[in-house]
């Protein structure tokens, strides 16, 4: 019965203070994040709160593993210091047994933090992107408002002379791209308009005066529209042109499939054409233009199928960073003997991080670059978790 009601008070304090904590720290987080993109973007307000439900997710995935360092750290910290654990142990009772609640806790809140992984990937970075994206046109016209110019991630930037409502006087406006696709043009004013159709940033302009590629120019009067292509950040249903680190878990394994049939068919296209070359005596179009565009695109289908195998296994191995900060975290500051809840947070926190994060980085770009199994990226955890059972076995000690 004694054990049985320690055990729950144990729990009961660590969900008190991780609930007290991930609330704080998401909080934080998530300032200094919206704080950032209006700082960095001249989001208006309206964007701001667009963006916040798309932001919370993101704030979790970093909140919950430190959170979850930190509650066990503060109870067990506080524990050893006071001799509970030495209280305990001289009743007979083993301090391993004092650990369970721990384990336990960390063992429920693993799933939950790869499901906010799975949000903040899937569904929070491209909710931010597309909120950043539809507000492109009111970040455009305040930042031209306050600095006079606007210098665009999309490959574009313009400088006007002033802004008079929504009118820009004496705009001049540059697209950066290769050859005929790059151009410059000038107006004796203009407007600024979102297309979310065409996903393009629509330029009406009066008077104006075009010099595109190698020196060609045009010059319109009257009020003619350019328009700027921004990207496919709105585009949503083609799969099979979205980054694997932004599909759902629920949709990798099937994208998985088709990726490898259409890498199997770039191999036969690569075989096909070689074979045809061989056959019809024409040796030198093996490394010619059109092999190589062929066995870029092979290459390309590769590396995707790659990132695809990795992906489920970098998500879980993220989430369940979780479990082993806790396995380590707990018999850490049982061995600490501090009450200090910073100084035991940081006695733990900062030598796991210094350990899990460049094998978990290393790990995931060896597993990407094809030089490591997928599931390389849990080399991190594996060796937190062979920390945690010297630790654990030093508290038997204890």
């Amino acid at each position: 019965m004694i054990p049985t009601r320690l055990t729950r008070t144990i729990l009961f304090e660590i969900l008190r203070i991780f609930v007290v904590a991930l609330v704080v720290l998401t909080l934080l987080i998530l300032l200094i994040a919206v704080g950032r993109e209006l700082f960095r973007k001249g989001l208006g307000a309206m964007a701001v709160l667009q963006l916040l439900p798309f932001a919370i997710p993101i704030s979790l995935q970093h909140a919950v593993p430190a959170t979850a360092l930190f509650s066990v750290c503060c109870v067990y910290g506080r524990m050893a210091a006071d001799g509970e654990i030495s209280t305990v142990k001289a009743s007979g009772i083993s301090p391993l047994r004092l650990l369970q609640p721990a384990i336990v806790f960390a063992a429920l809140l693993s799933p939950v933090a790869v499901y906010c992984s799975d949000m903040a990937v899937s569904w929070g970075k491209p909710g931010v992107k597309r909120v950043v994206l539809l507000s492109i046109e009111d970040i455009a016209y305040r930042l031209l408002e306050r600095d006079h110019s606007y210098t665009s991630d999309h490959g574009f930037s313009i400088h006007v002379r002033e802004i008079d409502g929504r009118r820009m006087i004496s705009p001049r406006v540059t697209v950066r791209g290769k050859g005929d696709d790059a151009f410059t043009v000038t107006a004796s004013e203009g407007q600024l308009m979102m297309d979310e159709q065409t996903q393009s940033l629509v330029l009406k302009l009066v008077d104006s005066q075009l010099i595109r590629g190698k020196g060609l120019q045009g010059d319109f009067p009257g009020e003619r529209q350019f328009e700027i292509p921004i990207g496919n950040a709105l585009e949503e249903d083609d799969i099979s042109t979205r980054s694997p680190s932004e599909l759902p878990l629920r949709l990798i394994r099937n994208e998985r499939l088709r990726q490898r049939e259409r890498t199997h068919a770039k191999i036969g296209e690569l075989a096909a054409f070689t074979g045809f070359s061989l056959l019809t005596s024409r040796p030198a179009e093996i490394g010619g233009e059109k092999s190589s565009a062929i066995q870029s695109s092979l290459k390309s289908s590769r590396h995707r199928l790659t990132r695809l195998q990795t992906e489920p296994w970098r998500r879980w191995a993220e989430g369940f960073t979780c479990f082993f900060f806790v396995l380590v975290g707990a018999p850490l500051a049982i061995v600490a003997k501090t009450s200090d809840y910073w100084t035991t947070f940081g006695m733990c926190f900062l030598p796991t991080i210094l350990v899990y994060y460049p094998l978990y980085l290393l790990g995931l770009d060896q597993a990407k670059a094809g030089d490591m199994p997928p599931y390389g990226v849990w080399i991190g955890n594996v060796v937190l978790s062979g920390v945690g059972m010297l630790l654990i076995a030093r508290v038997r000690r204890y």
